[in-house]
């Protein structure tokens, strides 16, 4: 796997488009926490219907699931921690602009992946345009938010490779994505029910038809990349997926109002290049 197909390239840049899309929603949430634990449930709950439907992950891969189903616990938190120190301007391109280089790094190490030079250009130019984007948010970075961002991409990385090598082992991606998103969405709901309690319950209540929203876009979007991921290298997928911060920043721009200066220009045009390397 050298090279990234036309098809791959276009379902990872719509995966990335959903991806920013379910953020967006968390974005407007009164509440970050809680706001996240409806979207993992809707996750979890439209994973049922095809968990009961497609085969079981090979036998090889569930060592895999159960270890990335622990490691998006810590992402879900670290994501909360983040957002409600620092603003997503700010945050959100640093955890997803440092996991590339991360994944691409130890990617080589881990899974015998050697991307090409080109590839490396893209993988490079992807993360500065994205990590420029929270970067040049001047007078408005807060320290906390800032290491709990990079926390945040450390784990990002760990994810994907995990579930990079369980997608293959799997044998059957979809069917490892619907049990991985069950398992993190009963796990990650059962933790904020036990700090939360009755909060928990009555937010559920109240904000489910956002969770649903919410759990389409986050099962389809990282549905999406696991299968890409056994058509590609998993470096240049992550690198290509992380393109979710240009779309969050245009959808700021459409829906939203807000501004998108030069230097913001700048980053798009890197990431827009760096796209265009991944394909040679």
């Amino acid at each position: 796997m050298s090279e990234m197909s036309p098809l791959v390239t276009a379902l990872v840049l719509g995966s990335a488009l959903l991806h920013a899309g379910w953020n967006a929603i968390i974005k407007g949430s009164r509440d970050v926490m809680l706001d996240t634990a409806v979207v993992a449930a809707g996750a979890g709950v439209l994973a049922l219907p095809l968990i009961a439907y497609l085969p079981l992950p090979a036998r090889a891969s569930w060592p895999y699931l159960g270890a990335s189903a622990a490691i998006h616990i810590a992402y879900f938190s670290t994501l909360v921690a983040a957002y409600r120190l620092g603003d997503l301007g700010h945050a959100y391109p640093l955890m997803r602009g440092t996991a590339p280089l991360l994944v691409a790094l130890f990617g080589v190490a881990l899974l015998d992946e050697h991307p090409s030079a080109a590839m490396w250009l893209g993988i490079l130019l992807i993360s500065a345009g994205i990590l420029s984007l929270g970067l040049l948010q001047r007078g408005r970075a807060q320290r906390g938010a800032t290491l709990w961002a990079l926390a945040n991409a450390a784990i990002i990385a760990s994810y994907t490779l995990v579930d990079g090598a369980g997608a293959r082992l799997s044998g059957a991606p979809a069917s490892y994505v619907a049990w991985l998103f069950w398992l993190q969405g009963l796990l990650f709901v059962a933790l904020v029910a036990l700090l939360r309690r009755r909060a928990a319950l009555d937010y559920a209540a109240r904000s489910w038809p956002r969770g649903l929203a919410g759990g389409v876009c986050l099962i389809s979007a990282y549905g999406i990349v696991l299968w890409a991921m056994t058509q590609a290298p998993v470096a240049a997928v992550a690198a290509l997926r992380e393109t979710s911060v240009i779309f969050a920043a245009l959808l700021g721009r459409l829906f939203l109002k807000e501004s998108f200066g030069w230097q913001r220009l700048i980053a798009a045009c890197a990431v827009a290049l760096g796209v265009a390397a991944l394909r040679y």
